[in-house]
């Protein structure tokens, strides 16, 4: 290890200063010194004598005899070397020298040549080296003497050499004590004191020394002899001789050789010889040599000698060893270490080669200027500070490792306080022995399993003892700090006791300054000891004094120890606490901390010990040989009274304490004493120590000060001040127990409190024994400080453990002890209780005290209906008591809900109807008269006249090429049409319109067959819907029905204009045999009804056929037949849909006036068949067709017959008129013309000989069921139909087509009025739901979604619309979102209902069905919605009905009139 000190001084400066050093040291090892100048004569002399008995009294430093000559060697005629020692001097051979030794100087190097040895026996043989240049020991080279003192450029000591002065010393100094005395075999002394195995009587072995350490002023430069070891004989000297000097002064050593100046060993009868004295002073060192100045071995061993290593530079591992000898006669007890001491660093180290000893190692005056970097103490060593008032201070690290132990003071006079400063403390399995006072200043204490003991004494002075760790104290494994008397630890950091056996314990202990306190789990903080013995300083508890010591409540601020004081143990000026262990004491006081907290292991303890005197134990009563004595009051102001049998009552203290009851015998127990409100006291014990036996009363724990609040206190283990319990086992029958203590006391001056789980504040009585009563509780206290208020308010207590003060239990006959108290400082208003809760909910409290019936109820009267008293941060503390309604939805300060408060605002229920109703009115009032100017008076459109489109001029005849040729006018097409193809379905997602593969006889003679086919694949495939189109329609009907009819009536608009688009451009009419059909891309045309359920397809000529049969006139194509459009349904009714083609064609036979008329009744009858009960309304039809159509049509031999058609393979068939005539010439003029007999089997869901058994009375009946694909309906069989009701058809009992009835415009006016008030109600309605929750909102705005809302705009779209058809189609759709929204209304009933329900639980006086404005009323809106809603439906019929019947005389029962 490299160290940097100022340059070396120049050369030859070095060598005058060297030369001038060793002529003073040869003089000191050239003999004994003059006896006229040192002798101090006998009786001085005699003074030493006391060594005899092993007592210690250090002796002076010896002075320096004066320099004698000494002459010089040469290199050849003394060494026998070859050449001179002022160039080169080299020793080939072996020198044994005689006299007292040789002394060479000169300018050139000495060398050894490998196993050359210069050996002087004699003891005190000088051998001696000063040269200017090198000095080399070749391989195993040895120098042999008493001392050798070697200077020189270089010094090399080679593999194996070796400078040997082992048992060679001369003569110790003068006057000192090194050497033994009598006839005991001891070790002799000099760095450390040599051992004895000899122990005087009343003494111990660290009493008992050899050789006593001296040349402590030499620790620099040791230049001493060691001592002689003692012998076991007077006639013969059995002891080993000390160890020589050797010194080494050189620019650089290297040291692979060895260096030894060790005690001789002294065998099994004498002592071991001290280790001699080794000074080494370079720049430089280098090498893994040995340098050792051992005590040697014996009947007791040598202490080791000195070491002082002077080297700027060391770069290898040297190895030091100065450890005493060992002991054959006590082997635990070798010779003290001896002294390793540094320069450079100025570190001294002491080891003692983990040899046991109980020798000490003497310091007796530590140097202050320079002050030692760093003491090392390690390997068994011991080392002591004898001297009264000794200071060890260090400016680096004092280290105490591997069971090393330091001693201050003598252990029977400890009447001295001891220093001890340093920047680092650090102990491993290591001891401090203090006997005195400890002041020790260091900024880090480190100690594993290691101890520091200070045994305060009797002395008062010096009984208080102060450790300071600014920066961190910390203890593990076990370790201790423990005093007899008063100990005061402070520190700016850290104090961590870690875990199991880490202790603190003194009589009065004070801890202070810390940043945090850890006390772990398993470790003890303590105040007063348990097992104190009598030499301890006790502290005075004051246990018959009434009066409350002051510092309880406001202790002093500057945490010094102060022995008059009632405290055992305080923690003072202490940021955080935090306890996992054990924190024990009489008087516990926390003061001016900031946080405690106490974990689930851990406790802080007051709790009263029990004692055993040693009578009993001798007796054999009691098994544990252990003393326990008592640190709490045994007596005390509730001492439990006695009688001379023993039997007690308890401790009284905060309870009275339990009377005892034995045997017919009875003690009273302790009456009850101290303030409740501010207790002080300790608690009172039970019983008589000298009698037999006693339990002690319970401590004081005090936590924070009527000054200073503990800010929090965070509790999960236990704070405990119990009573003492006899646990003693049973005591004999006659004589009974002691009663138990009484509980403590436990005085918590805190801001916040933090009871957790399973956590423990006690104050309970002990246990009586054996008919002994039991203790009475403590008191505990909590005195709040700064108790915020008002909106300051927070809760400071969180309370889920036990708190406890009950009275001690007893065993046996006698009585428990009455409770103590748990008391709390008076709450402000608004809080009550220990705690200062907030008064209950509904209460007030406008005084000052902390009892619950403070806490009185707010007026009822106050508080209005739908409101609850709310819960105000710090409680309430006047009247009126706050509070809030049940919900936001309610509006302050009478908690009305939205609707109550547009209600209220106008008067009340019945002023806000009457006002309502007339604004409704006025309202439909302008809406009316708005209509009508809007809309105006529009007429029913009557049959639409024939188009008369322009002829085609021949005079042109370009205009017939293929691309320009105009299509003729509808006149033309009825003279060119041939055959009406209808397609088959509804033209719905699931039954789209599809056409039949086989050709009709009518058009098999204009169509190729297999084209026809073809051309029906593509058409029935363009028909055909998508899978999402009806997946969109069935999401659409779960989740509005009317959109659902819109969407699927605009994907039919959609459908019908891709099938035109493909029949008129795309599709080349290849399966027509007309060629200019096929060119022209006429002759097949799509068209439907305008409710778009039924669908046809029109087939006409070319005009190239060159047929004189074709087109066939009006009486061959009977029996024609003309499907109804619609299915019955409300939205779709059956219609007999008649355009000009068809129109055409029966006014051949027909005039078009009589037809025009028929197809009006017809249609106004069909208005009235619904869907689902076809045999119902089907039979009026039946009726009207028999008394008003045929009847009519008798007259141009033709009739008409309702019919079924094309039944699909899902069941749906089609119905219509079957137009024929009743002439018979026609009839036989048909059957002559040989066309194809159609006969179809099938009939919806009726059996396969269902036309069989119609009973149609016309003769023709065969004949026409033969030309339709269906059957006749009649009277007779329309009852077996089985009609088909789908998911709506109830609707259907609701919405369906009437008869007007005329009154259009009041009609008008009403429904304008309903459809306000529906909109009012919607309004309403929502304005209740919304006084319940937003979720009653959504659910009735969403399910259906938009239901609710939608009739108001579908309303005012059906009322403001042009045409009457037009009109009459928006009001259908008016109607279904009308009845449609009845969903979202039982959606909001059963809103109102769930709401009433859970609102009755919380108010049972409420009626239901009642009509005032609370909660009762949630049926009322919901109701008039139902009921405006039903007759909406019905006046939108009667509306729809004048829009589409404007000639009421269609339904007239008289034919004449309707023919009119």
């Amino acid at each position: 290890m490299a160290h940097h000190i100022p340059l070396p001084l120049p050369l030859p400066l070095r060598r005058r200063l060297h030369h001038l050093f060793i002529l003073a040291l040869l003089a000191v090892a050239s003999g004994n010194p003059s006896p006229g100048v040192y002798d101090r004569g006998a009786e001085e002399a005699e003074a030493y004598s006391i060594l005899t008995f092993h007592d210690y009294t250090p002796p002076p430093p010896p002075a320096l005899p004066p320099p004698p000559a000494a002459p010089a060697a040469t290199c050849a005629g003394d060494l026998g070397g070859v050449g001179d020692l002022d160039t080169r001097c080299v020793v080939p051979v072996s020198v044994r020298l005689e006299g007292g030794g040789v002394f060479i100087s000169g300018n050139g190097s000495l060398q050894l040549l490998d196993g050359v040895s210069v050996t002087c026996q004699r003891p005190g043989c000088v051998v001696s080296a000063n040269l200017s240049g090198d000095i080399r020991f070749g391989h195993g080279a040895r120098v042999v003497a008493g001392w050798v003192s070697l200077a020189a450029t270089n010094i090399t000591l080679g593999d194996d050499a070796v400078i040997d002065t082992t048992a060679l010393a001369g003569n110790p100094p003068d006057k000192t004590s090194g050497v033994p005395t009598g006839i005991y075999g001891d070790g002799g002394g000099h760095g450390g004191r040599g051992a004895s195995c000899y122990v005087n009587k009343g003494q111990t072995q660290e009493d008992s020394w050899g050789g006593d350490t001296y040349a402590w002023s030499e620790l620099k430069t040791p230049n001493s002899y060691g001592s002689k070891g003692g012998s076991t004989s007077v006639e013969k000297d059995y002891g080993g001789g000390g160890g020589g000097v050797v010194w080494l002064f050189a620019d650089e050593i290297v040291m692979n050789g060895t260096v030894i100046a060790n005690g001789g060993n002294g065998g099994t009868k004498g002592g071991g010889g001290s280790g001699g004295s080794i000074y080494l002073k370079a720049a430089t060192m280098q090498g893994g040599g040995k340098i050792s100045a051992c005590g040697g071995n014996g009947l007791s061993g040598g202490g080791g000698g000195r070491v002082s290593i002077d080297v700027f530079s060391r770069h290898d591992d040297t190895h030091f060893f100065v450890h005493g000898g060992r002991s054959s006669g006590c082997p635990d007890n070798a010779g003290a270490a001896g002294t390793l001491y540094e320069e450079v660093p100025k570190s001294i180290t002491v080891s003692n080669n983990n040899l046991s000893t109980q020798t000490d190692t003497v310091f007796l005056d530590p140097p202050y200027e320079p002050l030692w970097t760093n003491v090392f103490i390690k390997n068994h060593a011991k080392v002591s500070l004898p001297l009264r008032w000794s200071r060890l201070q260090a400016q680096g690290q004092i280290s105490l490792l591997s069971r090393a132990t330091l001693t201050f003071g003598l252990t029977h006079y400890p009447y001295s306080e001891f220093e001890l400063l340093a920047e680092e403390l650090l102990m491993s399995d290591s001891t401090i022995q203090v006997f005195g006072a400890l002041r020790m200043s260091v900024k880090m204490l480190l100690m594993w399993n290691s101890r520091m003991v200070i045994d305060g004494g009797r002395d008062s002075g010096v009984a208080t003892s102060l450790l300071e760790g600014s920066n961190l104290i910390v203890l593990r494994e076990s370790s201790v700090i423990h005093s007899n008397a008063n100990l005061g630890i402070h520190g700016q950091g850290v104090l961590n006791l870690s875990g199991n056996g880490d202790t603190i314990e003194a009589q009065r202990l004070i801890l202070s300054l810390f940043y945090n306190i850890l006390v772990g789990r398993g470790a003890v903080l303590r105040g007063p000891l348990i097992n104190a013995s009598g030499d301890d300083v006790a502290p005075k508890l004051n246990c018959e004094n009434e009066s409350c010591p002051m510092e309880i409540f406001h202790p002093p601020e500057d945490c010094n120890l102060n022995s008059s004081l009632s405290f055992t143990l305080q923690i003072c000026r202490v940021e955080d606490i935090d306890v996992s262990g054990l924190v024990q004491g009489t008087v516990i006081n926390f003061n001016r901390a900031r946080n405690v907290t106490i974990q689930r292991h851990g406790s802080i303890s007051a709790t009263g010990l029990a004692y055993f005197p040693w009578w009993l134990v001798i007796a054999g009563r009691q098994t544990s040989l252990q003393r326990r004595e008592i640190f709490c009051c045994q007596g005390g102001i509730g001492q439990g009274g006695m009688l001379s049998s023993g039997l007690s009552g308890g401790g009284g203290h905060g309870g009275k304490g339990g009377d005892g009851f034995y045997s017919g015998k009875h003690s009273g127990g302790g009456a009850a004493y101290d303030s409740a409100d501010l207790p002080c006291e300790l608690g009172s014990g039970s019983g008589n120590v000298s009698t037999t036996s006693s339990t002690a009363g319970g401590g004081i724990i005090v936590m924070g000060s009527l000054e200073q609040s503990l800010p929090i206190l965070s509790l999960s283990g236990s704070v405990e001040a119990n009573g003492g319990s006899f646990t003693g086992g049973a005591t004999h029958a006659a004589n009974g127990g002691p009663g138990g203590g009484s509980g403590g006391t436990i005085l918590l001056f805190v801001r916040t409190l933090s009871l957790e789980n399973n956590s423990v504040l006690s104050s309970v009585g002990g246990v009586g024994s054996n008919g002994s009563g039991g203790g009475g509780g403590g008191r505990i206290h909590f005195h709040w400080s700064d108790i915020p208020t008002g909106d300051d308010y927070v809760p400071f207590a969180i309370v889920k453990g036990s708190i406890l003060a009950r009275g001690g239990i007893v065993e046996g006959r006698g009585f428990p002890g009455e409770n103590g108290t748990v008391t709390a400082k008076d709450c402000p208003k608004g809080l009550y209780g220990t705690f200062c809760k907030e008064c209950p909910v509904g209460t007030y409290k406008n005084i000052t005290g902390s009892s619950k019936s403070l806490c009185s109820p707010c007026p009822a009267y106050e508080l209005p209906h739908r409101a609850i008293y709310m819960h105000i941060r710090g409680g309430v503390a006047e009247t009126p008591c706050p509070y809030k309604c049940v919900s936001d939805r309610y509006r302050m300060p009478h908690c009305f809900t939205a609707l109550e408060e547009l209600i209220y605002t106008f008067g009340g229920p019945w002023f806000f109807g009457l006002l309502l109703s007339g604004l409704l009115v006025l309202l439909a009032l302008v809406l009316s008269i708005a209509r009508m100017k809007f809309v105006g008076t529009d007429e029913f459109p009557g049959p639409a006249p024939t188009q008369h489109g322009s002829q085609i001029d021949h005079s042109f005849p370009f205009l017939e090429s293929l691309n320009e040729v105009l299509e003729t006018n509808r006149a033309e097409e009825s003279h060119c049409h041939v055959h009406r193809m209808f397609f088959m379905g509804p033209n719905t997602f699931s039954e789209p319109w599809h056409l039949p593969h086989t050709p009709p006889e009518q058009i098999t003679d204009i169509v190729y067959e297999d084209a026809f086919n073809k051309f029906v694949d593509d058409i029935n495939a363009l028909a055909a819907y998508q899978w999402w189109e009806g997946s969109i329609c069935s999401i659409l009907c779960i989740l509005s029905y009317p959109l659902a009819w819109s969407w699927q009536q605009w994907r039919r608009r959609k459908k019908l204009q891709r099938l035109r688009e493909f029949v008129r451009s795309e599709y080349d009419h290849s399966c027509l045999r007309s060629c200019r059909s096929r060119a022209l891309y006429e002759g097949l045309k799509v068209a439907a009804t305008p409710d778009l359920m039924l669908g046809y397809l029109d087939f006409y000529l070319g005009g190239d056929e060159k047929r004189p049969d074709l087109p066939t006139r009006l009486h061959q194509r009977f029996p024609m037949s003309l499907i109804f459009g619609g299915d019955g349904s409300y939205m779709a009714p059956f219609s007999l849909h008649s355009d000009s083609v068809v129109t055409s064609l029966i006014s051949q036979v027909v005039p078009s006036s009589i037809w025009h008329r028929l197809v009006a009744g017809l249609n106004a009858q069909l208005r009235l068949v619904r869907h689902g009960n076809l045999k119902v309304t089907f039979l009026p039809m039946l009726k009207w067709l028999e008394t008003h159509a045929n009847p009519a049509l008798d007259t141009y031999h033709v009739r008409v017959d309702l019919a079924w058609f094309q039944a699909t393979a899902l069941g749906y068939c089609q119905y219509g008129l079957v137009i024929h005539a009743v002439e018979g010439e026609a009839v036989a003029a048909e059957l002559q013309g040989g066309s194809r007999i159609i006969f179809d089997q099938h009939s919806l869901n009726q059996n396969e000989d269902a036309d069989s058994q119609l009973g149609h009375s016309r003769s023709n009946d065969a004949y026409m069921c033969k030309r339709i694909t269906g059957g006749i309906l009649n009277v007779d069989n329309l009852m077996t139909l089985k009609d088909r009701s789908d998911l709506f058809h109830p609707l259907s009992l609701i919405l369906h087509n009437t008869k007007p009835v005329g009154h259009q415009d009041l009609v008008g006016l009403v429904i304008s009025i309903l459809l306000l008030a529906d909109f009012s109600l919607v309004l309403l309605t929502s304005l209740q739901l919304y006084s319940y929750s937003m979720v009653d909102i959504l659910l009735v705005l969403f399910v259906l979604p938009l239901g609710i809302l939608a009739p108001f705009p579908a309303g005012i779209n059906a009322l403001f619309s042009h045409g009457p058809r037009r009109s009459a189609g928006l009001a259908r759709v008016y109607a279904l979102w009308n009845i449609t929204s009845l969903v979202n209304v039982v959606v909001a009933f059963v809103c109102g209902l769930v709401h009433y329900k859970s609102s009755t639980k919380r108010h049972p006086s409420m009626q239901p069905w009642n009509l005032g404005g609370d909660e009762t009323s949630w049926w009322l809106f919901p109701t008039g919605l139902v009921l405006c809603k039903l007759i909406q439906a019905r006046l939108v019929d009667w509306h729809v009905s004048i829009l589409e019947i404007q000639d009421r005389a269609v339904y007239s029962n008289d034919p004449t009139i309707f023919w009119q």
